[in-house]
C-alpha cells in the first residue's frame, strides 16, 4: 500500500488512467456476460507484481488474461470430468506397470497420444478380470477430459438398464443423442460380466452402429470375442454384426496376468497362495 492506496489503484496511476475510467474498468470485468470473476481475483495481486517489477500495461493485461485463460480452462476440465461419470479418477501414473507383466506398455503409450479418437477408432481392452482394464480405460478417458474432450464412462449393464427404462418412457432418440452420441469418447467397461436378453442385445447393437464411424469408443471386456455371443442371448448374427464394426478400426489390447485384487490378498494372507501345477 502507498499513501493508503492499493497496489492496483498505483498501478491505474502509473498508466496514467483516471480513478473513474478505473472503476468503469472494473465493472465492465463483473459484467455477467463477460464473467471474469477469476480476472477479477487476480487483478490485485498481479497489481502489486506489476508495480514492484515495473510491467508495462501489456505485460499487465497478458499476465491478467492467462490467469483468466487457466482459470477457465480448470473449470472446464472439472465440469468435463464430472460429466464423464467415472466411478473414481484414475491415471496412467498411478498404474503398475511392474505388476501387470501382461500390458503391452508400448502398444498403451502410443494410444495415449490420443489420436485414435481424432480418427473416430476404438480401443478394446480384453483380458482376465482383475488386470486393470478399468484403470486404464479410465486413465485414457482421463488424458482426454484434460485434452477438452468430451468423456463418458458407463458399465454395459447401466447403459442397457438406462437405455431399456427410457425406451419404455418414450424417451429413448433423445437419451440416446445426449448420452449416447454427444460424447467424443464413450467408455462402456465390462462387457461379458453379465449376461443380456435379446431385446438388451439389440439396443447395445444400436449404440455400436450409432458410433460407428463417427466417433471413437473404449470396451472392456473380460470375455475373448469367441464367446460375446454368449453375453448377447446366443445371437451370433448380432454379436458378428457387432464386432465387424467395432473391430474394423480398432486397437485392441490384450492383457495377460493374474489378478492385482487376489494377489494382494495373498499377500496379506487373506487366501492361500496358489499351488503350482
Amino acid at each position: 500500500m502507498r499513501n493508503g492506496k492499493s497496489p492496483l489503484h498505483v498501478f491505474v496511476a502509473v498508466l496514467g488512467f483516471s480513478r473513474m475510467l478505473y472503476i468503469e474498468f472494473t465493472d465492465n470485468m463483473r459484467h455477467e456476460q463477460l464473467q471474469l470473476d477469476s480476472l477479477i481475483s487476480a487483478a490485485p495481486a498481479l497489481s502489486q507484481q506489476a508495480v514492484d517489477q515495473e510491467w508495462s500495461y501489456m505485460d499487465f493485461l497478458e499476465h491478467l488474461l492467462h490467469e483468466e485463460k487457466l482459470a477457465r480452462h480448470q473449470r472446464k476440465q472439472a465440469m468435463y470430468t464430472r460429466m464423464a461419470a467415472f466411478p473414481a479418477v484414475k491415471t496412467f501414473e498411478e498404474y503398475d506397470f511392474t505388476f501387470a507383466t501382461g500390458v503391452p506398455q508400448k502398444q498403451i503409450q502410443s494410444l495415449r497420444s490420443l489420436s485414435f479418437i481424432e480418427r473416430n477408432e476404438n480401443i478394446v481392452l480384453l483380458g482376465p478380470s482383475g488386470v486393470g482394464k478399468t484403470h486404464l480405460a479410465i486413465a485414457m478417458g482421463y488424458e482426454a477430459v484434460r485434452a477438452g474432450i468430451k468423456v463418458r464412462f458407463t458399465t454395459a449393464a447401466d447403459l442397457l438398464l438406462q437405455l431399456s427404462t427410457v425406451q419404455r418412457q418414450g424417451r429413448y432418440k433423445t437419451t440416446l443423442h445426449r448420452g449416447v452420441m454427444a460424447p467424443k469418447l464413450l467408455i462402456i467397461d465390462e462387457i461379458g460380466y453379465l449376461p443380456f436378453s435379446q431385446e438388451e442385445a439389440k439396443l447395445f447393437f444400436q449404440v455400436i452402429a450409432k458410433r460407428y464411424e463417427k466417433s471413437a469408443m473404449i470396451l472392456t471386456s473380460n470375455l475373448p470375442f469367441g464367446q460375446w455371443d454368449q453375453t448377447f442371448a446366443g445371437d451370433t448374427a448380432l454379436t458378428s454384426a457387432m464386432l465387424d464394426r467395432i473391430l474394423h478400426h480398432s486397437h485392441v489390447v490384450q492383457i495377460k496376468g493374474e489378478s492385482y485384487r487376489l494377489k494382494q490378498k495373498r499377500k496379506a494372507g487373506v487366501i492361500a497362495e496358489a499351488n503350482p501345477e
